[in-house]
């Protein structure tokens, strides 16, 4: 029985390889809104053909973490105030499904426990900014996927980088809204089975976070 040759499979992991690579540098602030992502700088830096490179950013493009400007130049990209409301109009309505899904279960000390205990590392202390928002991410990633509905998981993820390269983009002006007693009050609703709450507090968090993150640095 031949064995055929794996040469796709190589080339393939490849290219999630640097798709992987890109992702995190751009979602990490290595590279950060507008600045140019180009083939050739890239695809030496990460030792793979530019051809490989074009479909990385290709796959980034569809991602909404790159998008092309003048001439066809690849840059990171920026969000503009009204992108950065709708982003997060999305993801409260995402998360506050999340949180009537919760609510509705007839079990819920195991989650809001795990909740708690995700809120308790957002204190932590030393924590530097990255370390801030991979624990608010965290949080959040959490509160979906204790909902139980692995599409609502999905969508969120969809929207995850983008969320991350707005924060990023701010600096730690954004670490108040990553406190853990900010994020507190939308467990203890969640605890108190109170929906109505909860979803208020989550709402608020959202248009504050919103606000910040959409208003020029001059004018907080």
């Amino acid at each position: 029985m031949s064995v055929e040759p794996l040469t796709s499979l190589d080339r393939s992991t490849l290219r999630e390889r640097a798709l992987d690579a890109l992702r995190a540098a751009i979602i990490s602030g290595q590279y950060r809104p507008g600045d140019h992502l180009g083939e050739v700088e890239l695809a030496g830096r990460l030792g793979v053909s530019r051809g490989t490179v074009r479909e990385a950013l290709r796959h980034l493009q569809q991602e909404g973490l790159v998008t092309a400007g003048a001439r066809g130049m690849l840059r990171v990209r920026s969000h503009s105030a009204s992108e950065i409301k709708e982003l997060f109009q999305v993801r409260a309505a995402l998360e506050a499904l999340a949180v009537r899904l919760l609510i509705a279960s007839p079990e819920r000390d195991a989650p809001v426990a795990a909740l708690r205990d995700a809120v308790s590392r957002l204190d932590e202390t030393p924590l530097d900014f990255i370390a801030h928002v991979d624990a608010d991410m965290a949080f959040h990633l959490l509160l979906c996927e204790l909902s139980g509905n692995s599409m609502l998981v999905t969508a969120w993820l969809q929207l995850a980088g983008r969320i991350r390269v707005t924060i990023m983009a701010m600096g730690d002006e954004q670490a108040t809204l990553m406190s853990g007693s900010y994020h507190a009050p939308i467990v203890d609703a969640i605890e108190a089975g109170d929906v109505a709450q909860a979803v208020e507090v989550l709402q608020a968090h959202m248009d504050r976070a919103a606000e910040r993150l959409s208003t020029p640095a001059g004018r907080r």
